[in-house]
C-alpha cells in the first residue's frame, strides 16, 4: 500500500513536472506579444459579446408578451444583430492574429531544436536515429501546431464563458445554479482519469510514427542495397508493421476519447432537461417569474455545458500535445557544445600543426566496458606526414574523432603546439582540420555547392582552383552543366573515384593546418587510386598530414608510421625502420600484403 501510494506521489510530481516544462516552449511566443496581446483582446471581447446574448434573448421573448412594445423587440433585435456582426468580426481578426503568431512560433521552435540538435555532441547521436530525429522536428511539432492556432485559445474562451455564465445563472436563479452545479465535480473527476490515458496513448503513438519514419527514410537511403537483396517485400512489412501499431494506438485513444465525449453530452443534455423541468416547475409555483428568465437561464446552461464539453476536449488535446512536447525537451535539455563562429579565429588558437598524443584512454560513451585505445602516446610534428597502421578494429579510426573532438579521451591529453586540445574552442579547432574519408558523403546538391562546403562563399576562381588541384576540374567539364551537375543523393550520380575528388578538392578549399585520410583510397579502382594520390601528395604539401590505411603500399613515404594493435601503440619507425624489426606488427602485415 505505502509503496503505491510512493509511486502515486511520484507519477503527480512528475505529471506536474512536465505541464511545467510544457509552458517553457511559450517563451518562444514573447517576440510576437504585441499580436497575440491583440489576439486575445478581440478573444475576450468575443467572449464577452457572447455572455451578453442569452440575457438579450431572454428580454426579446418577454417583450414580445408586452402590448404594443414594438419598438422595444426591434431595439433588442438589432442590438442582438449588432452583437452577432462584432462578434464575427473579433472571431475572425483574432484567428488571424492567433495563426500568424502560431506560424512564427512554430517557425522559431523549430529553427531552435534544428539549431540545438547541430549542436550536440556526437555522443548524443551514438544511440538516435535519423528518422526518430526527422520525425520530432517534422510530426511532433506539427501537432504542437492546433495546440498554440486554437487549443489555448478555446481554452481561455471557455473559462470565461463558464465564469461569466456561473456568475449570470446565479443573478438569474439561484436555485437552479446549486442544481446544476451538483453534476460538475463528477464530470471534472471524469475528465482527469480520461486524459491521463489520453496523454499516455498520444505519446506512444508519436513513438511508434517515429519508428516508422526511422523504417521510411533508412529504406529510401539504402534503396540500392533493399533492391540488391530483394528485400522490397520485407521492408514493407516492416514499415506495415509499425504504421498499425500507431493506428491501433489512435484506435485505443478513440475508444476513451469517445467514451469520454459520451458520458459529457449525457451528463450535459441531461442536465439541461432538468434544468428546465425544475425550471418549469419554479414558474409554475411562481418562484421564477418568466418564461424569458427560463430560456435566459437555458441558454447560459448550454453556454455552460458546451464550454465544459470543449474544456475536455481542450485537455485532451493538451495531454496529446504534453506528450509530443516532452520529446521535444529532450532533445532541448541535451547540453550541446559550446560552438563559435569560425569566420575569424583568433590569432591565439591558430595552429601551427604539432600534435602530441600522451598517455590517452579511451571508451565510447555507450561501450564503457569496451576500452578501444590504452594509454597510448605519440608525436606528429607540424607539417610532417604521420601514417596509422594496425589490424581492424586497432583505434585508428577513433584518433581520427579524438582529434577533432567529437569525444574527449578519458584519461591523458592530446596536446596542439603544446597547449592542451580542451582549452581550443571546438570551432576554432575544427576549422582548421579537413577529413577525407572512404565514404565519401556528398549532398544531392550541385559539384559547386559540395566544393563551396569547404569554404562558404568561394568564388567561382576559387572552386575551380580547387577542382584543378584535386585532378576533378577535368571531368567536371565534360558534364554539360559543369560545376551546376546535380550528383544526386549522397553523390549516387558519381563513380567512387569522381566523389572523392569531389571531397579532396572540399578540402583543398578549406586550406587545412592538419589534413586527416582514413583511407581515402582504398575502395577505388587503380586509375582512379592514381589520380586521387596524385591529388592527395599536392593536398598534403605544407601542413601536418595524419594517414590511416590498411594498403602499406600507400604509406611508405610517410615521415613516420605509428602501429596500433588492440588499442595499443606497438611500433613506431619509417617503412623501412619497422620493416627490420623481426616479428613485427609492421612486417607481418606487410609480408601478407606483398606476397598476395
Amino acid at each position: 500500500m505505502k509503496a503505491t501510494m510512493e509511486l502515486n506521489e511520484v507519477k503527480n510530481s512528475q505529471r506536474k513536472g512536465t505541464f511545467k516544462q510544457t509552458l517553457r516552449l511559450y517563451k518562444y511566443v514573447k517576440p510576437y506579444w504585441i499580436e497575440f496581446t491583440i489576439g486575445m483582446i478581440l478573444l475576450l471581447a468575443s467572449s464577452i459579446s457572447s455572455l451578453m446574448i442569452p440575457n438579450l434573448l431572454g428580454k426579446l421573448v418577454d417583450s414580445g408578451q408586452k402590448i404594443h412594445l414594438v419598438s422595444e423587440i426591434n431595439q433588442l433585435g438589432f442590438t442582438l444583430v449588432a452583437i452577432l456582426i462584432g462578434q464575427a468580426i473579433c472571431s475572425f481578426f483574432r484567428v488571424i492574429f492567433f495563426v500568424n503568431v502560431t506560424e512564427k512560433t512554430l517557425s522559431s521552435l523549430r529553427q531552435h531544436i534544428y539549431n540545438h540538435l547541430i549542436q550536440l555532441p556526437m555522443k548524443f547521436f551514438l544511440n538516435r536515429r535519423v528518422g526518430e530525429l526527422n520525425s520530432r522536428i517534422s510530426a511532433d511539432i506539427s501537432l504542437l501546431q492546433e495546440t498554440f492556432t486554437t487549443t489555448i485559445a478555446e481554452f481561455i474562451r471557455n473559462v470565461i464563458i463558464l465564469a461569466g455564465g456561473f456568475v449570470l445563472l446565479i443573478t438569474t436563479s439561484a436555485k437552479l445554479t446549486l442544481f446544476m452545479v451538483l453534476l460538475l465535480p463528477v464530470i471534472l473527476v471524469v475528465g482527469l482519469v480520461f486524459g491521463r490515458y489520453i496523454r499516455g496513448f498520444s505519446k506512444e503513438a508519436q513513438t511508434r510514427v517515429a519508428e516508422a519514419n526511422t523504417i521510411l527514410e533508412e529504406t529510401l537511403q539504402g534503396i540500392l542495397n533493399v533492391k540488391a537483396f530483394a528485400n522490397e517485400f520485407f521492408e514493407m512489412k516492416r514499415y506495415k508493421k509499425k504504421i498499425l501499431e500507431a493506428a491501433d494506438i489512435g484506435m485505443k485513444s478513440g475508444k476513451y476519447r469517445g467514451a469520454f465525449l459520451s458520458f459529457l453530452m449525457l451528463c450535459i443534455f441531461g442536465a439541461m432537461v432538468a434544468v428546465i423541468w425544475r425550471g418549469s416547475v419554479l414558474i409554475a409555483t411562481g418562484e421564477m417569474q418568466s418564461a424569458g428568465e427560463l430560456l435566459s437561464f437555458v441558454i447560459y446552461s448550454a453556454f455552460i455545458g458546451g464550454a465544459v464539453t470543449e474544456l475536455a476536449e481542450v485537455y485532451t488535446n493538451l495531454q496529446k500535445s504534453i506528450g509530443a512536447t516532452e520529446n521535444l525537451l529532450e532533445i532541448l535539455d541535451e547540453p550541446a557544445e559550446q560552438l563559435t563562429d569560425s569566420t575569424h579565429i583568433p590569432p591565439e588558437y591558430l595552429l601551427n600543426g604539432l600534435i602530441t598524443f600522451g598517455n590517452v584512454s579511451f571508451h565510447y560513451p555507450s561501450r564503457s566496458d569496451v576500452h578501444v585505445l590504452k594509454d597510448i602516446s605519440f608525436s606528429v610534428k607540424a607539417n610532417q606526414k604521420v601514417a596509422l597502421v594496425g589490424p581492424s578494429g586497432a583505434g585508428k579510426s577513433t584518433i581520427v574523432s579524438l582529434l577533432l573532438r567529437f569525444y574527449d579521451p578519458a584519461s591523458g591529453s592530446i596536446s596542439f603546439d603544446g597547449r592542451d586540445g580542451k582549452q581550443f574552442p571546438y570551432s576554432a579547432l575544427r576549422s582548421q582540420m579537413a577529413v577525407v574519408l572512404q565514404d565519401v558523403f556528398l549532398f544531392g546538391s550541385s559539384i559547386r555547392e559540395n566544393i563551396a562546403y569547404g569554404k562558404p562563399g568561394a568564388t567561382e576562381e576559387e572552386i575551380i582552383h580547387a577542382a584543378k588541384q584535386a585532378n576533378a576540374w577535368e571531368f567536371i567539364q565534360h558534364f554539360p552543366a559543369g560545376l551546376d551537375t546535380l550528383v544526386g543523393d549522397r553523390g549516387v550520380q558519381l563513380s567512387g573515384g569522381q566523389r572523392q575528388r569531389i571531397a579532396i578538392a572540399r578540402a583543398v578549399l578549406k586550406n587545412p593546418r592538419i589534413l586527416i585520410l582514413d583511407e581515402a583510397t582504398s575502395a577505388l579502382d587503380s586509375e582512379s587510386e592514381k589520380l586521387v594520390q596524385e591529388a592527395l601528395d599536392k593536398l598534403m604539401e605544407g601542413r601536418t598530414s595524419i594517414i590511416i590505411a590498411h594498403r602499406l603500399a600507400t604509406v611508405r613515404e610517410a615521415d613516420k608510421i605509428v602501429v596500433l594493435d588492440d588499442g595499443y601503440v606497438v611500433e613506431e619507425g619509417t617503412h623501412h625502420e619497422l620493416l627490420t624489426v623481426d616479428g613485427g606488427v609492421y612486417r607481418n602485415l606487410s609480408a601478407m600484403q606483398f606476397t598476395n
